[in-house]
Order: structure tokens, then C-alpha cells, then sequence
């Protein structure tokens, strides 16, 4: 934001609601980022917790100087068996309020599963996608830095968004990874400019596959009363997709 927009009253960016009244914790688990919410979440059995995606439902901007009041309730917790074995899915409902009364209401899609086995043969490379029609189109580049002020800014402790040596050595990734929120605020902001200064009333979000660091596309094309959205990695496969609704 620019200093006049860090004035007294002015209307924050719809996103950063995703950086606000965040669980502060240390200990046993904070250095992997797994147990920022501990105590609320349900003890889930499985190593890796990952943000799946979720829905926004802008109701009243949240302005520079705000007293703002979270409340999070759980609003399901589902089990199931894919692939790679089983998966808990966990829907949080988080309520933003101010003075003025609810200003935004963000639910939370995260799912908990244990890392893949990493195969002892190298896989042969998957066919590229067929290239998307998108009317509008920007490249954007991910790198280290901009991976751990993020990280800092959401109190993300995972060191494979910012630890490249971990990523790729512990985690045996081709990089760093790009967060999930970080694409979804990414989107959310495309269509914004697209759109006009107007924020959507509701704006949803999912993500398909993991994006590692380096060059990437924000893509969006007009539907009925909104935009479609989604970043996609050099190849062309989507990572992030969202459809933003005014």
C-alpha cells in the first residue's frame, strides 16, 4: 500500500485478511508450520497439512485503523482414502468483524495427509497439457525473496517455502514452493484490476498442483457476473483456480 493509503480509513487490500489475528505459537511442530493452530484444530494422525482452497464473502471493506475481531469455528472434518493413502479434510469458518459489524467471511479448505514415498525410478515426464484459451494473461516470476516475506507476513514456519537446501534436499522437491494463499491473493488481485477498484462479493478458490518457484502465468477470462482465474506453471498446467463473482 502507498502512505495514501495507509491512511486512517482507507480500505485495505481485500487479501490481507488472510495475514490478520494469526496463532502465534512456538514449540514442537511451529519450525514445520503444523501447529499454528493447535488447540482448535482437531488432532489429525498425518505428518503434512496443506490449504486446499476455500471461499471469501466480502461484505464490507476492512479499513487502516480498524479494532478487527476474528471468530473460527470448525465447520467439518472429513476422512477419506486416495492414493496415496488417507487424507483428513478440515473446513474452518473464519468470521472478520469490525464496529460497523461483519466485514468478511472466509472459509478454509485444509486437508492432512503423509508425504509420498519418493519413487526410486525416475517417472517418465507426463504429456503437456493442451494450452487453455485465456483472454488475459501475465507473466509472473516467484522467487526466494518474495516466497519468505510471505512466509513472514502469514507466520507460514514450513521451510519449504524459503529453505531452498530442505526443499529440495529433505523434501527431494524441484524448488521451492509457492503457497497456496499467495496465488489465491495473486488471483484475487488480477481480477480486481480487470474488474475495476470494486472488490467481488464472493471470491473462490481450489488448488490443483503444487507450483514450485520461477516464472508463472496469472490467467483470467469473463462468465457470467465475474471471472474466472488460475495461475499455471511453464508447462502450462494449472495450479491455483478461482472464480471471482460481483
Amino acid at each position: 500500500m502507498s502512505a495514501t493509503e495507509c491512511q486512517v480509513g482507507a480500505a485495505a487490500p481485500p487479501s490481507m485478511h488472510w495475514c490478520y489475528l494469526l496463532n502465534l505459537t512456538s514449540g514442537p511442530g511451529a519450525a514445520t508450520g503444523t501447529d499454528d493452530e493447535r488447540g482448535f484444530v482437531p488432532p489429525v494422525p498425518l505428518a503434512q497439512r496443506m490449504w486446499a482452497g476455500g471461499k471469501t464473502e466480502f461484505i464490507e471493506p476492512l479499513r487502516v485503523g480498524d479494532q478487527v475481531t476474528r471468530r473460527s469455528e470448525i465447520a467439518g472434518v472429513e476422512l477419506k482414502y486416495g492414493r496415496s493413502g488417507p487424507l483428513c479434510f478440515v473446513t474452518i469458518q473464519h468470521t472478520y468483524s469490525t464496529a460497523r459489524g461483519v466485514a468478511t467471511k472466509d472459509t478454509q479448505n485444509l486437508v492432512f495427509l503423509n508425504p509420498a514415498p519418493q519413487p526410486t525410478v525416475k517417472p517418465a515426464p507426463t504429456p503437456r497439457p493442451p494450452a487453455r484459451r485465456t483472454q488475459h494473461s501475465s507473466v509472473m516470476h516467484a522467487d526466494a525473496a518474495m516466497l519468505f516475506r510471505y512466509s513472514a507476513l502469514t507466520h507460514n514456519g514450513h521451510p519449504s517455502h524459503y529453505d531452498r537446501p530442505y526443499a529440495t534436499d529433505i523434501e527431494k522437491s524441484p524448488g521451492l514452493m509457492v503457497h497456496g494463499p499467495l496465488q489465491a491473493a495473486i488471483l484475487l488481485e488480477y481480477a480486481i484490476q480487470l474488474h475495476g477498484a470494486e472488490p467481488p462479493k464472493n471470491f473462490r478458490h481450489r488448488g490443483v498442483a503444487t507450483m514450485f518457484e520461477g516464472e508463472f502465468t496469472v490467467n483470467a477470462n469473463p462468465v457470467v457476473n465475474g471471472i474466472e482465474l488460475w495461475t499455471a506453471d511453464p508447462a502450462g498446467t494449472p495450479c491455483m483456480t478461482a472464480e471471482a463473482t460481483w
